[in-house]
Formats: structure tokens, sequence, C-alpha cells
């Protein structure tokens, strides 16, 4: 019986790991952001409109391979979190549409690109 009961619990333990949120919005700010967190493993893609086929606009991720080439071709560019992101840029979130958070990418010299992040990616605190 444990046998059969260990690989179901570990299936549970690391599926519930993997769903965790990683990035952050400042309740007061509206300020998104993700820290690095050297224990967990994330890629969180922001898409062009709230569906997952539309084109990747920005990508954060644990995986070098992702973040050093560019590898999905991101416009707004790959990153490991939000302080690898160039000095003045930021992004602000600007409220839910269906199962994503409609984001904006605000780069230093004031250019803003709108795009869209799955809710389950982030809180906001």
């Amino acid at each position: 019986m444990n046998k059969v009961l260990s690989p179901i619990l570990f299936l549970l333990v690391s599926t519930m790991a993997i769903g965790q949120s990683t990035g952050r919005v400042d309740k007061k700010t509206k300020e998104f952001f993700i820290v690095t967190n050297p224990k967990a493993e994330y890629r969180i893609f922001g898409y062009q409109f709230p569906n997952i086929t539309t084109k990747k606009m920005i990508c954060f991720s644990t995986y070098s391979y992702d973040v050093r080439d560019n590898l999905n071709k991101c416009p707004l560019g790959s990153y490991f979190d939000t302080s690898f992101m160039r000095e003045g840029d930021k992004i602000v979130y600007l409220g839910i549409v269906g199962t994503f958070a409609k984001m904006n990418y605000i780069s230093g010299s004031g250019k803003k690109t709108q795009f869209y992040i799955p809710k389950a990616s982030f809180v906001i605190k």
C-alpha cells in the first residue's frame, strides 16, 4: 500500500510547488516584480493578447538558455527576474482580463507596451 501512495503523494506535492505564484504586484503602486528564488524553477511569459497562442512579448525564467539568447525572441526581452530589466524600466498592473492580467511595460524613456500574464503567475500583496 505504501508503495502505491508514495508516488501519488510525491506527484501531488511537486505539482503544488510548480503551481505556486512567482510574481507579485504591490497593492499600493501596482508595480509587478519577480525576485530571484534559487529554490524555485519558473518560466513565465507575457503574451500580446490574453491568449497563450499569441505572440510571446516577455519572458521571465530561471533557465539560462531562455534568457541568455532570448530564445523565444520576445520583443520586450527575457530576464531571470525584474531586477535584470534595463534601468528605469518597470511593469505596472492594469487589471484582470479573464484568466489573464493586463500589464503595461514602461521603458525608461516612457514608451508603454501592453501585454498579458496568466493570473496564476502572480499574487497581489
